[in-house]
C-alpha cells in the first residue's frame, strides 16, 4: 500500500458523491485518515462504511460558518490533527438568463461555491497554523472559471472567484508552508451533472459517454481523474507548488479534435 500520505489526516467535502467521493477514497488507498463532509447523511454514512475504520462521517453546511468550524474541529478530535482539506462541495446553483435569475438564488450560489471556500480556508489555516507544521488546501474550481460557456452564468463567476481566492489566501499562507491550489475540472460525468438536467444514473452515463467522444481524449472525465490531481496537491510532491490551478478535462477547454477543426 502507498504511503504518500501516511499519518495524514484529510477532509473532504462533498464526498457522499461524485469528486468528493471518489477522492476521499483515493486519499485514504495513500494512507490518509479521512473525514467524509456531506449535507447527504445517509450518503455520507454509506461511504464511510464502505470505506471503513480511518474514515468518519460529518454532517456539514458548508455555507454555515459554525458548522464549518465544528467540521475542522470534529478532524481533529477523531484524529488528532488536519494535514489536508479540500474543498469540494458545490452544485450548479442559480440557472436562467440575466433577467430570470434571482438575487436570492445568485446569494445561494456564491454562498456554496465561494462563501464556502473562504470558511474552509479561514478554519482550515486556523487549525495548521497553530499545529505548527503546514498543510495544503485544495479547492475545487472549474474550467469555467477561465473560459466562459461551460455552465450557467453565475456558477461561472462563482468559480472565478474560487480561482483567485485560492492565490491570494496562497501568498498570505506560504510563510506558514500552508499550500492552496485548485483543481478545474470539465465535463466530469457524476451525480451533479444528471440532477443539473433531470436525468437518472444511467441515462447521465450513457449522455457522458457519448460527449465523451467529443473530446480530444474521446471520453469523459471520471472523479478518479479530479482525485488524482488533488492527491498530488495533498502530497509533498507538491511541497513547492502554491497557487496553482490544475486543469483536469481530457483537453475540453482547448478546442475540437484536431481532426474535426476542417484546416488540414
Amino acid at each position: 500500500m502507498s504511503t504518500r500520505l501516511d499519518g495524514k489526516v484529510a477532509i473532504v467535502t462533498g464526498a457522499a458523491s461524485g469528486i468528493g467521493r471518489g477522492t476521499a477514497e483515493l486519499l485514504l488507498q495513500h494512507g490518509a485518515k479521512v473525514v467524509v463532509a456531506d449535507m447527504n447523511e445517509e450518503g455520507g454514512k454509506a461511504v464511510v462504511a464502505e470505506l471503513g475504520a480511518n474514515t468518519r462521517f460529518f454532517k456539514c453546511d458548508v455555507t454555515s460558518e459554525d458548522s464549518v468550524k465544528a467540521m475542522i474541529d470534529f478532524a481533529v478530535a477523531e484524529f488528532g490533527r488536519l494535514d489536508i482539506l479540500h474543498n469540494n462541495a458545490g452544485a450548479f446553483g442559480a440557472r436562467g438568463t440575466v433577467e430570470e435569475i434571482s438575487t436570492k438564488d445568485f446569494d445561494f450560489t456564491f454562498a456554496l461555491l465561494v462563501r464556502s471556500v473562504f470558511l474552509g480556508c479561514k478554519y482550515a489555516a486556523m487549525q495548521m497554523r497553530k499545529q505548527g507544521h503546514g498543510g495544503s488546501i485544495i479547492n475545487t474550481a472549474s474550467i469555467s472559471a477561465t473560459t466562459p460557456g461551460y455552465g450557467p452564468h453565475i456558477y461561472q463567476a462563482a468559480k472565478a472567484a474560487v480561482l483567485q481566492l485560492s492565490k491570494t489566501f496562497a501568498l498570505e499562507l506560504a510563510e506558514q508552508k500552508i499550500r492552496v491550489n485548485c483543481v478545474s475540472p470539465g465535463g466530469v460525468y457524476t451525480p451533479l451533472v444528471g440532477n443539473a438536467i433531470g436525468l437518472d444514473a444511467e441515462t447521465t452515463k450513457k449522455v457522458g459517454e457519448g460527449m465523451g467522444a467529443t473530446l480530444p481524449m474521446n471520453r469523459p472525465g471520471y472523479p478518479l481523474d479530479i482525485a488524482r490531481g488533488v492527491l498530488f496537491f495533498a502530497s509533498d510532491d507538491s511541497e513547492f507548488v502554491i497557487g496553482q490551478n490544475m486543469i483536469i478535462d481530457g483537453g475540453e477547454s482547448l478546442g475540437k479534435k484536431f481532426k474535426d477543426q476542417g484546416i488540414h
